[in-house]
């Protein structure tokens, strides 16, 4: 069930939403819990069991590091139970997500095996959201390993943060800290609900009439054999992919957070106009905020960071950029995207950084965003000769030939409305709809009369086409 659905936005959330502001406070994590759990079945089914078992276990590997005081407790002893939590996140996380990978491109493809297990390894489904749900059992884990907050007594709990419906699948990755108070005490209003639907309302139509809209010229020019592609193609197909990804996701993480106010709580922002960056050092400070501040405080910090040389902090960077990069999926593709990230964070933070700074702005732009899109094409393409062919083609190097796949054929009057107001909506779009004007003044009149013909606009998108995909869902 996804969130542009007509299952989700007239059965599931009103229904839901109606029973849990008729609860009584006591009891509201309860029916988030159980909503959750309800949603979470309706595309898992018995994986909803992993889910559960995963969050058991979690809870009281925290309980049991954090049963005394730091400075009473033995150091080994915590620092076994947090080893064995991470051990089992990961271990999960690696069962599901990775296991064929290793099985066919390593054992099979590389290492050149002959095997009759391919069929069998090919069976392992991956279960929805399991690298945001995972990271976010993990990063509790830690910090009550590390003293930052206290583990939580109680199970509803902290398995309501865990599986909360509104980021269960695809985030931002919340952190306990962050809405522990929320846990226990919260309260729906009318203008936290006001502002929850406005919110969601601005990232379903970011979702259903941009990304959807440029995603079928994106999925139709990456499908073209190589004999078909030309660099107009490949820049728009790539362009296209561009702005499919960002409003995808973030139109995701705008009903995530939209949906988290309806329910009382205040998830962190996960995306800050990230095309509009310098560098890819600032372009990672605005894209997907939740994991690279993840990374950042799990894994980079305890890797030392930048307090160590510099040969170390490249290093350092490179290891989770590329970790990064698999977190996505289990492919090559990923990997290298990761790396070749990486590998230009390592350069902004040498010279190139420093010569960078003396750049005009509009060169700088126009630098970030090349690496951008150069990095979306081997992110996007199904396999790295795909993504070479891609390369080939953007930079003149291509076979294909302009007869009879034409540009306006991928380029149509919807497409190039899409591509617009994409560009628009990723630079301008506070300064379009101010979603904190009064409901009762002229503006606040104005911006809600227009959530409602965008709301309705994406209804009648929904209800008139099939092709709904959620890009992270499979990540």
């Amino acid at each position: 069930m996804v969130f542009s659905s007509v299952i989700f936005l007239f059965c599931f959330l009103p229904v839901v939403l109606t029973i849990y502001c008729l609860t009584p406070k006591k009891f509201k994590n309860h029916t988030l819990l159980l909503s959750s759990l309800v949603f979470y079945f309706w595309g898992e089914n018995i994986l909803v069991l992993m889910l559960l078992a995963s969050t058991l276990a979690n809870y009281f590997f925290a309980l049991a590091i954090g049963r005394q005081s730091y400075k009473h407790t033995s150091y080994p002893t915590r620092k076994t139970l947090l080893g064995l939590s991470i051990v089992l996140n990961l271990g999960l996380l690696s069962w599901y997500k990775y296991s064929n990978f290793f099985v066919q491109e390593i054992l099979l493809d590389t290492a050149g095996l002959q095997s009759s297990f391919t069929l069998e390894w090919n069976t392992i489904i991956l279960p929805l959201g399991i690298s945001f749900y995972t990271f976010q059992s993990m990063s509790y884990v830690i910090d009550v390993y590390r003293g930052i907050v206290p583990a939580t007594r109680s199970y509803v709990d902290f398995a309501c943060y865990v599986t909360s419906f509104p980021q269960l699948v695809a985030g931002p990755i919340v952190r306990y800290k962050d809405i522990a108070a929320q846990l226990v005490k919260r309260s729906t209003t009318l203008d936290s609900l006001h502002e929850g639907v406005n919110r969601f309302i601005v990232g379903l139509a970011k979702k259903v009439l941009i990304a959807n809209t440029v995603a079928r010229s994106a999925d139709a020019i990456f499908a073209l054999p190589t004999e078909q592609l030309n660099a107009p193609l490949a820049w728009l197909g790539v362009s296209c992919y561009t702005l499919q990804i960002y409003f995808d996701f973030s139109g995701y993480s705008d009903m995530a957070i939209g949906l988290g106010k309806m329910f009382g709580f205040t998830f962190p922002e996960n995306f800050n106009y990230p095309y509009i960056s310098k560098s890819i050092q600032e372009f990672w400070r605005r894209w997907h905020i939740s994991l690279s501040t993840w990374f950042r405080d799990y894994l980079y910090i305890p890797l030392g960071g930048n307090r160590s040389a510099p040969w170390r902090t490249y290093l350092n960077l490179w290891i989770v950029f590329i970790l990064c990069g698999l977190w996505h999926g289990a492919s090559w593709n990923f990997i290298i995207w990761g790396a070749f990230h990486g590998f230009f964070l390592v350069l902004e933070r040498g010279r190139w950084g420093a010569i960078l700074a003396t750049i005009p702005l509009v060169f700088r732009h126009i630098y970030t965003l090349l690496i951008i899109m150069v990095g979306w094409t081997v992110f996007r393409a199904d396999s790295i000769p795909l993504a070479k062919e891609m390369l080939s083609a953007m930079f003149g190097f291509g076979e294909g030939q302009p007869a009879d796949l034409t540009l306006s054929y991928y380029a149509g009057s919807n497409i190039l409305a899409a591509l617009t107001l994409g560009i628009i909506f990723s630079i301008l779009h506070k300064n379009i709809i101010p979603l904190k004007a009064k409901r009762t003044s002229l503006a606040g009149f104005a911006k809600n009369l227009s959530l409602i013909l965008i709301f309705i606009l994406s209804i009648s998108s929904i209800a008139s086409s099939t092709y709904n995909p959620f890009l992270y869902f499979r990540f």
